[in-house]
Order: C-alpha cells, then structure tokens, then sequence
C-alpha cells in the first residue's frame, strides 16, 4: 500500500473547491454510530472474523500487545505508507473519514472520523464540503483547528524532502499556487492558496478536476490534524500529537511504542471508538517465528504487520484442528508481484520484459509464497475483490508453470538469446518474499538469466532501495518483488500509484518498474473524473490491459492472509479495507 509522486495531474478542468465548515455535533446519515451491519458476536470457527466481529467485548483494561517483524515506515500519520499503519495510526490520529469497524466488505463501509458528515459535492463535481465536528480536542485539551487538517496535508504532500514515505495524492489533485508551493519547511511564509480555512472549522480545498473518491482519499492518516507549533519536522515521529482515543507514552525508534488513554478525548465526539486498553505496547524487530508463538499463547494480541503467520506455523496450525479453528483466511484486495524494471537494461526491451513473464512458474512461486491457502495464482494486476477486475491472462503457460521455448524465443527476440545477468530484490523480514525470490531465480537461470538476489529492510524499501529510481539503475536492478494493497477499495485506490507515470519520484516511489504510458495516464484521468461508477469500472479493467501488454508487472498471486486468532484478544474483524488485517480500532484484552 501507499507513496508518493512529484508531477501533477495534467489540469482536466477548472479549479475545484472542497470545504469542510460547521461547528455543530450532529451527524448526517452515515456517520458509523453503530457497529458493523454483519452483526456481531462469539462465534468461534475458521474463518469467523471475516463474517462478523469476533469475541465481542466492551471490557476495559489490560495491555493490547502488537508486535512486527522488523519497523515501520514511520509511525509519523503524515509520513507512512503501510496499510498496517493506515490501521495503527487511527488511534492517535483521526482523519477526516475512516472506515467504520466491521468484517469483510462491511469493513469497506466509509464513514465521518473527524469531519461530521460526508462530502457535499456540488453539482459540477468541483467542490465539497465537510463539517467538523464539535468539541474536538488533542490530548494536550487545546482544541483542534481546520488548520491544523490543512497544515497536516500541506506537510505530508509538499515537503517531500522531511516527509517522503506517504502518497502525494492532494499534490496532484490540488490547484497549485502562481508561484509553485515549496511547503511548509520552506515557504516560512506562504501558504497553499488551494487550501483555505475562512474559520477554525471550515477547510477549502481547490482541486484541478472533479475527482469522484474524494472521500476515500480523505480517510488517508495524511488528513490527522497537526498543530504547526508543535511539528519537529522528521522529529516529529517522536512526539505526535494525539487527536485519537490513544496518545504515546513513549517512543523508542525501532523499539518500542507505548500508547495509554488520551483522557482528552471525548466519547460523545467519536462514535466508533470505544477505547478499552489500560496500554496498547508495540514491540519492532520481533522474529515472525517468535510473534507466532506469542499469540497461540495469547501473550501477544495482534500481529501489526498481518500478514500472516510464518510457513512453519502455518504447518503447525493446519495439523491442529482447535488452532485451525481460530484462524482467518481471506482476500484483502492485495497482489503479490515482481515489478520489471523498465529503464534498466535490457528491461527497456520489451521482449526481454516478456521473456520473464513466460519463464516464471507461478505454481513454484505459490507455493514457495505459503500454498494456495496465501492465495491463488494471479495474471492480472488488479485483484478479483476489487471493482474492475476482469479475468484474462496475455502470458498463459501450460498449468501456470511456465514456458522456457517461449521465454528464449522473447530472448531470441531481444537479442539476448545468450542471456544476460540482473538484479532481484526483496525484503529481508518477509522470508516468503526471499523464498519467492529465489524460486524465481531458479527458473531464470533455465533461460540463461543469471539472477543476484540482494535484500533489504522493508522499513527502507521503498524509500531507500526498491523506491529510488537512480538506485536501481545505479546498481543493475532489474527486478523487485513487492506486494500491493489497495489504498482505498476502487480501482483508482488500488492502480494509480503503482501504474501512473506521474507517480514516479526519487525516493517512496511505489511505481517500481516506472511505467510511464500516456495512454495509461490519460484513463488513469480519464476514470478520476467520469460520474458513473460502471463507467470507471470499466476504464480500470482497461488500463489493467494495457499495463499487463507492457509486460512491466508479473502477477504471481493474489494475496490471502491466514491470520491466527488469540483467545485474549477481543472485537476481531478482518477488514478488506486494510488488506485483510483486524480492524485495530477497538481491540481489546480479555485478561
């Protein structure tokens, strides 16, 4: 899930206004007052989180323990790009529009956090409007300001050179100034004229074209309220200021976070969180194997990352049916891939580019990824949970197990019939990344690709390596392995960072073979604007097409998490709003 980019939309239409103003409690239709609409209960069995809230409990007290492989992106709201944190950070973070607490697609419900009701639109698509609500507070009692929420997006998208990880999607849609932006760490003075805020609780944003999910853009942590006094710029990480029901305690950097109650926060403000735990812990650099043990013994509650328990335990699990039995397993709009690079040689030949796509043996892949059980063998880029997706494959090989007379024919055909030698990429705490990696290297070598794997820290990946354009061509990487989730559940939330020309930056790029196809841009635009919900559909299953004829992506599987369920943790629900994972808003401790 998740970065950023530095080029504009191309302006599609006249300025466009959104406006958040109010000052009053209500709230129009919509507003997530009440709990999931699957119900809710204690049901136990496989797969029960996925249907309905789990363990149901509004118990307070006891310590909510999170643990991860390796660290986060950034805890900072405005400064991550991992749906995990997306997830995280709404407890000390509340955005303008969230996703209300519920299992599978009752998840995917979008409902006001921050912001009273939803977006008014007006007739000709350019401006909304959104009310704050009443009585809001940061955990310090001062009170907290539309221009705080302006302030916080301005950070997050125009200060690429602190803020990198998150992405740039206001950047591109909002109108720029006469004289560009340089945001606010460098424009001491200015302002981002697109977005106004007349009052404490109005906020006006002016927008290139009408864009139809701007309630889901939103809902992004880019949109939790920062008071410009109080941000440290990278610093501020380390002491965020908490507009949610949970406020730090402390924070070690690649550690620990220690989050307890922000007694600032009111009830009556917010009626989808519920605040139970005494202390929500989250310990980094944990080993999967050793989150794995802690939560089949309940010491630990939720696994931050969720992506699923390791191979071994996963053995483990499916030889037991009482621990089966407490497991989850489903689709979060997630697509397990190895990206191609398209501007390192001789990948900027697409014969080349083709060759890879038929040498793979996804079935190996698969199974080297966990079995079909952490999903089924992909041939398209978008996912068949989200809207759009369409079912074709341009590289079919016999059983999905791949073609080496037709993966040396493209060789043939790219004059690299005596091979050549690259880079792959991958991350060193997802071990069945690596184990992807080095089947893929395997069946590469068969064609007379000689492949070097290099790994590298996830909480990096993107910015430093995989996500850095000059690295890559610098050092010979021709191929990454990356997953991707769904920023919002649309089409456009789930292809545009990763397919749009315009989303390559120098660093947090997440377009990783960086496609840049006016043809693609121009229905990537062409789907943002258009009013009819089928129409867009169609244009995403389109572009989706055209990108897998530019052979640049290999999709290997689409995701499934196989989440394990501990007994001591309360209101569990798989959420395909945030790839799969609990909904972390309410999770409680039954001890």
């Amino acid at each position: 899930m998740r970065r950023s980019r530095t080029v504009a939309l191309t302006a599609l239409a006249a300025a466009a206004v959104l406006v958040v103003t109010g000052c009053t409690s209500s709230s129009k239709s919509g507003d997530g007052s009440s709990s999931s609409s699957s119900g809710s209960g204690d049901a136990s069995g496989a797969d029960a989180a996925t249907k309905q809230i789990v363990n149901v409990s509004d118990k307070k007290g006891g310590t909510v323990t999170y643990e991860m492989k390796g660290t986060p992106d950034s805890l900072d709201p405005g400064n991550t790009y991992y749906a995990y944190i997306y997830n995280f950070a709404r407890l000390y973070g509340r955005p303008l529009t969230t996703f209300s607490p519920g299992a599978g697609a009752d998840g995917n419900k979008l409902v006001p956090d921050l912001a009273e009701s939803m977006g008014q639109v007006s007739p000709d698509g350019l401006t909304w409007t959104y009310k704050l609500r009443a009585g809001l507070k940061y955990d310090d009692g001062t009170p907290i300001s539309s221009k705080d929420v302006k302030y916080a997006v301005e950070r997050s998208n125009f200060a690429p050179e602190v803020n990198s990880n998150g992405p740039t999607y206001f950047h591109d849609l909002l109108v720029d100034n006469p004289t560009p932006y340089q945001g606010p760490y460098k424009d001491k003075t200015g302002d981002l004229k697109s977005i106004e805020t007349p009052d404490d609780t109005t906020i006006v944003f002016h927008l290139q074209h009408p864009f139809a999910d701007f309630d889901y853009l939103v809902s992004a942590p880019q949109t939790a309220p920062v008071p410009q006094a109080k941000d440290t710029g990278a610093d501020y990480v380390k002491h965020v200021v908490s507009s949610g029901s949970y406020k730090f305690e402390s924070y070690e950097d690649g550690k620990q976070a220690v989050l307890v109650p922000n007694t600032n926060w009111d009830k009556s403000t917010d009626p989808i969180r519920k605040q139970l735990a005494d202390k929500i812990v989250l310990k980094m650099n944990v080993d999967q194997a050793t989150i794995d043990k802690d939560l089949i013994a309940g010491n630990a509650q939720v696994d931050l990352v969720g992506g699923g328990v390791d191979p071994q335990t996963q053995a483990q699990i499916l030889r037991d049916p009482k621990l089966k039995a407490k497991t989850d397993n489903a689709y979060g709009g997630r697509l397990v891939y190895m990206a191609i690079n398209s501007k390192v040689a001789p990948f900027d030949n697409i014969d080349c580019r083709k060759a890879v796509q038929f040498a793979i043996d996804k079935v190996a892949v698969q199974t080297a990824l966990g079995g079909p059980i952490r999903g089924q063998v992909a041939s398209t880029v978008l996912p068949p949970d989200i809207p759009g997706h369409q079912d074709f494959n341009l590289y079919e090989t016999k059983d999905n197990k791949g073609d080496e007379a037709k993966a040396k024919d493209s060789l043939k055909a790219c004059g690299k019939d005596g091979g050549f030698s690259t880079v792959l990429t991958a991350r060193t705490e997802r071990a069945t990344e690596v184990a992807a990696a080095t089947q893929i290297q395997a069946q590469l070598k068969k064609i007379g690709i000689n492949v070097e794997i290099q790994q590298f820290p996830q909480g990096k990946y993107l910015t430093d390596s995989a996500g850095a354009p000059q690295f890559t061509q610098d050092h010979n990487i021709g191929l990454m392995m990356m997953q991707w989730g769904a920023d919002w559940p649309t089409g456009y939330g789930f292809l545009q960072q990763i397919v749009d020309g315009r989303a390559i930056k120098p660093s947090g790029n997440s377009n990783l073979a960086q496609l840049n196809d006016p043809a693609v841009n121009k229905l990537i635009d062409d789907a943002a604007i258009n009013p009819d919900k089928a129409a867009r559909e169609k244009i995403y299953g389109d572009i989706d097409k055209k990108v897998m004829e530019s052979a640049v992506y290999v999709p290997l599987t689409d995701f499934k998490v196989f989440l394990y369920r501990p007994d001591s943790a309360t209101n569990l629900a798989s959420t395909s709003a945030f790839n799969g994972e609990y909904d972390y808003l309410n999770i409680g401790s039954s001890k």
